[in-house]
């Protein structure tokens, strides 16, 4: 098991992101989802700290950093960031 692994609340803290109330990080190894409550999600493979997205999203990439219990992440899209969050893992997530 990873130490990303598990799902992660989404809270905007700087920058061009929307609010961003329902969004979630659903990690499992290599690979995960964003998703916004019961829609499909945006799929990313995870590189080392970093959540690069797949398919349409290609280029858009979520830079992680270690911030207590959770992450800090920049919001990048081909390599110029355009926003900030902070990942809070679920209670019961794992």
């Amino acid at each position: 098991m990873g130490e990303l692994d598990g799902t992660w609340k989404v809270e905007r803290t700087a920058g061009l992101l929307p609010p961003l109330y329902g969004v979630r990080k659903r990690i499992e190894g290599s690979r995960g989802e964003t998703k916004l409550g019961p829609l499909p999600g945006a799929p990313f493979d995870v590189v080392g700290l970093s959540l690069h997205y797949r398919g349409p999203l290609r280029g858009f990439v979520d830079v992680l950093e270690r911030e207590g219990d959770g992450y800090r992440g920049r919001a990048t899209f081909r390599g110029r960031e355009y926003g900030r969050f902070a990942l809070r893992r679920e209670r019961g997530s794992t």
